[in-house]
Order: C-alpha cells, then structure tokens, then sequence
C-alpha cells in the first residue's frame, strides 16, 4: 500500500457521501488533505471531517461553493492531485450568474480545472463524473445499443425525453453531468494549451454500502427504492434503467478505491466507467423478495422488449483494480445501514 506523506490532495465537496468517504481513506493512507466545504459553520458537517481518525494535523478545511468557482483557488495551491467531487444537484434561484444547473456545473468544472492549471503544483485532476453521461441508447432514438462502456455518451436530444420520466430535475442532473465530464476531459488535451493537465473522470453507477453520515442518503435509499416504499427514490430507479437499460451498481468503498488508484497510477488519463454490477429492476426485486422476505419488496412488471445490453467495461479492471462489492454485498449493505438509521 502507497502511504501519501508529503502529499497534499484537494477534495472538493468534502462533507458528501463520497466526499467524506474518501478524505478518510487518504487520511489513514497518510495523505494531507485539502477540502472543501460550501459552509464552514455547518458544525455537523465541520463536525464529521474533524471527528475523523488522523484529521488532526492532516486535514485543513476551505469554505467554497461552486457557484462561486474562484474561491477554490486556495484550497487547491500547493496540492499535486485534485479529486472534483462537488457538483450541484439542485439550482440555485438566486444565481445571477448562472441560468441553470448545467452552467453552473459546466463553469465550475472549468474553473477547477483552471484553478488547477493556475497552481502550478497538480499533476492530476480526478473528476467523480455519473453514469447518466454513458447512456447506450442510440442518437436516433431507435432504442439502446448492445453495450455499454467508455465510448457511450448519452445522447442529449429528444431521443432521451421518454427516460426523464416528465420532471425536469433529471434532464437538468443528465445534461449537467455530460456536458461538465466533457468540458473537464478537454482539458487533458495538451493541444490547448492548457497546461498539459494530465485528467481522469469516473462515471460512477448508483452508489450503495455504508455511510460515515448519521442520516439516510438519497443514493443509498434509490437502492432500496424497492422495499421503503418510498415513489420519488423509486422513480429515480426508474429513470436509471429508462436512461441505460439497466442499473449499474457500484459500492461507496469500491467507488474512493477506484479514485486513489487513478491518483496512485503513475500516468493515467480519460474516461474509466466506474461499477461492479449491472442489473435490472426485475433482479433486483428479485434479490429482496429472496434474501429479505420480511419486507413487502415492489413487484416489477418488464416494458417493452427485455433489454439484453452487456457492460463491457473493463478500462479499471485493465489497470489492476478489483471490485470487491458485488450487486447482493451492495444491496445488503445499503439495507444494513438504513436499518441502523433508522430507515427500515
């Protein structure tokens, strides 16, 4: 194992479910860690970072929002390796700078980007990118492709109206996260002069397991949509496989493993699709109603043609990571920890 003493490495959108997840393992891996908080006087968030094992001495918090780009800057001087992790999900009305969710994610990436370019320190900036930018579905709307890996970008035009499932928040999630991956990738490219910034972006699937926060999170309870009861969790799941044919499920361990190992290869760069498993609705009932029969688990009806897509990913695998979580570890995980909140 590589132990980080002397590194110093920025994550933004420290407080998050993958954020915080990954400032502790590069803390106890010896890294220093820069990272970033939209509020520095949110205490249970402040609270979490420096309750963890290590922080003391080695984690330093910044307060930045990303509708404010500039103010990354110090977080990032002086750091060799930047994890972007920070995305806006919801905008932010009062914005007069950005119109939409989408710009505000497209001008942050840039401006990360730049930030690091400016201090002259980082050799490599590591965006958590989403699945929803890796759609197979055709650009004709004629249905998905065969496969799904590295070279699917989801469509962005009327093709994809039937997957958002009427509500806007998801075409605004699918087309903020596709554009924002695009725009960081280009920056990779030495040809613009850019700085020769080597850049790596992981689309992670819906992200499941364990969590360092005290509350549910809004992944983990996608994941077991099937069994809370729960319509708009379940209507997230619904417009996953709508939008990819079926759900690509990755562990919160799995995913902060995959990030410090982009971070620890010695040159890498472009795009690594980021999920263990790959399975429907229909499977994933399935596994509730056979390994948790004390819940009353939703009953899944097939639309349409069964979607016989194959993930033929395997850009990670190729640089010797190994999934440890596979789609039934994930899904007992997530029910574990809802029950220890208080969820289930």
């Amino acid at each position: 194992m590589k132990t980080g003493d002397g590194c110093k490495v920025c994550v933004t959108g420290g407080s998050g479910y993958i954020g915080s997840w990954l400032i502790n393992k590069l803390l106890v891996k010896g890294y220093t860690v820069h990272a970033t908080l939209r509020d520095l006087k949110n205490e249970s968030k402040v609270g979490l970072l420096k309750s963890l094992p290590q922080a003391h001495g080695k984690l330093v918090l910044f307060e930045a929002d990303i509708y404010d780009p500039i103010q990354f800057d110090p977080a990032i001087q002086g750091c060799q390796f930047v994890f972007h992790v920070a995305t806006p999900l919801t905008h932010e009305p009062g914005s007069s700078q950005y119109k939409s969710t989408t710009e505000a994610a497209v001008a942050g990436a840039e401006s990360i980007a730049m930030s690091c370019v400016r201090a002259g320190t980082v050799k490599r900036l590591i965006y958590t990118a989403s699945v929803v930018s890796a759609s197979p579905l055709k650009e004709d709307g004629s249905g998905f492709k065969d496969a799904m890996d590295e070279t699917c970008w989801t469509p962005l035009n009327d093709s994809l109206e039937y997957a958002f499932l009427d509500d806007p928040l998801y075409k605004e999630y699918t087309y903020s996260k596709t554009l924002a991956e695009k725009h960081i990738l280009s920056f990779g490219n030495d040809e613009n002069g850019r700085g020769g910034l080597e850049v790596v972006t992981l689309p992670c699937g819906l992200v499941g397991g364990d969590s360092l926060q005290s509350s549910a999170l809004r992944s983990m309870v996608v994941c077991i949509a099937q069994i809370v009861q729960n319509e708009m969790a379940y209507k997230s799941l619904k417009f996953l496989e709508g939008l990819l044919g079926k759900i690509p499920l990755v562990h919160i361990d799995d995913v902060c493993e995959a990030h410090i190992l982009c971070m620890e290869s010695t040159s890498i760069s472009g795009r690594f699709l980021c999920a263990s498993s790959y399975v429907s609705l229909q499977e994933m009932a399935n596994h509730y109603a056979r390994y948790h029969p004390e819940f009353n688990v939703k009953q899944e009806h097939e639309d349409g043609p069964k979607k016989d897509i194959k993930w033929t990913s395997t850009k990670l695998c190729d640089k010797g990571f190994v999934f440890k979580y596979d789609a039934k570890m994930i899904l007992d995980c997530c029910i574990k920890c809802a029950r220890r909140m208080g969820e289930l």
